[in-house]
């Protein structure tokens, strides 16, 4: 069993853990905005009157705010809305020693982070809730100055709500883009479900088809010659016999593959049949059993014949048993012709009769659009007529990749 690939160092530190270093930083420099440092003519802040004051009113409030904080970050992953209480109190406490007009932003640092943190990781109503307790605190503490008679600081309160609200933008966009990554995830994952299953759904139509047929009139030439030639109507259905275990064979085959296509659910520990998918190799067995129902196949080959991917060759099998299979059932005709060109840059193969090509155009089913599907699927080019001359044509040219020439 691999081993699950650890997360980086940065990714693997908890949300409350970059919180409070957020907010330390931040209370650090907002002491040492209030000391004049080397090369300023003053303090980018004054020291206020708590803070400068003998009874440690002002550092009480700070500590407190530190430790409502602190406690927040604790509370980060399992109750991030209390957190974030929390932390909107700390912010104030904070702010309550500092005697400014607004909330200032090395204060509210830590509710953005938090913000983002609940956004990305929680549903959207707990990001709607958590944005507005934070803008309700903002409006809150500047009703409460203004209330009270004291200067508010307007602008720097717009400021730290337009941080908030930007950190709350940031961490939905993170979490619409999990959400929509894990969608197209499920869609890839059903739609590759679906491919299979059409997939075998085209195996199960050509093979059942073709065999259908091969029994059909393998089943009619039996019952006219059982009484006279008994032998004929024994081999007959020992042909009906062959072609039906070999389809009984593949359908377990397929219906294993389905059971394994179900989502969620684990690959068997063996496939049910283990015969290989058919291919090139399988076209003059398939002709050799075609002719003995009824129908001859002459099978032309063309080229020097060369390791195809297993794709193109079940492919190319599957079109030739499906054209068949029609001169079978609908041409009223009792030959047609295969011709399979291996050309070093693609396969061409082409079935041609003589029989009732009108009728085979105006027939409606699955044939021609499996056999037209099949194609585009690899790229490659169909074609599926009338001949002029009489009979009907089927045409599929399959491009072979560039590797396996």
């Amino acid at each position: 069993m691999a081993a699950t690939p650890r997360l980086p160092l940065l990714k693997r530190i908890p949300p409350g853990v970059w919180t409070a270093v957020i907010w330390c930083a931040g209370l650090a420099l907002t002491m040492l905005m209030r000391f004049r440092l080397p090369g300023q003519e003053e303090a980018d802040a004054y020291r206020t009157a708590l803070l400068s004051s003998a009874k440690w009113e002002g550092w009480t409030l700070l500590a407190l705010g530190t430790a409502l904080t602190l406690a927040g970050c604790v509370l980060m992953r399992r109750r991030p809305l209390w957190a974030l209480a929390l932390m909107l109190s700390g912010s104030i406490a904070a702010t309550s020693a500092l005697s400014v007009g607004a909330i200032p932003l090395l204060q509210f640092l830590a509710v953005d982070l938090t913000l983002y943190f609940i956004a990305a990781s929680r549903t959207r109503r707990t990001g709607i809730v958590a944005i507005s307790m934070a803008l309700c605190t903002l409006a809150g503490y500047l009703a409460v100055r203004v209330l009270s008679g004291w200067a508010i600081g307007t602008t720097t309160e717009l400021i730290v709500a337009l941080t908030a609200v930007i950190a709350w933008l940031i961490g939905d966009s993170m979490h619409q883009s999990r959400v929509h990554a894990e969608q197209v995830r499920t869609q890839a994952a059903a739609q590759a479900v679906t491919a299979e299953r059409l997939r075998i759904a085209r195996e199960l139509h050509d093979m059942v088809a073709h065999t259908i047929g091969i029994v059909a009139l393998q089943a009619g030439a039996a019952r006219r010659v059982i009484d006279t030639r008994p032998d004929l109507a024994r081999e007959a259905l020992g042909e009906v016999e062959n072609a039906s275990r070999e389809t009984l064979s593949g359908l377990r085959r397929m219906l294993g593959a389905l059971r394994r296509a179900e989502p969620g659910q684990a690959p068997e520990a063996t496939p049910l049949d283990p015969s290989p998918a058919p291919g090139l190799a399988d076209i003059d067995r398939l002709a050799e059993r075609t002719t003995a129902a009824g129908v001859h196949v002459e099978v032309r080959w063309q080229g020097e014949r060369h390791a195809l991917p297993p794709e193109i060759g079940m492919s190319a099998y599957r079109i030739v048993q499906e054209a068949v299979t029609n001169v079978v059932r609908h041409a009223g005709t009792r030959s047609c012709q295969v011709t399979v060109d291996c050309r070093d840059e693609e396969l061409a193969i082409e079935v041609v009769d003589s029989g009732n090509g009108a009728g085979r155009a105006a027939a409606t089913g699955y044939g021609l659009l499996g056999m037209r599907e099949r194609v585009g699927l690899l790229h490659g080019e169909f074609s599926a007529a009338p001949r002029p001359e009489g009979g009907f044509r089927v045409a599929a040219r399959l491009p072979v990749p560039a590797g396996v020439r």
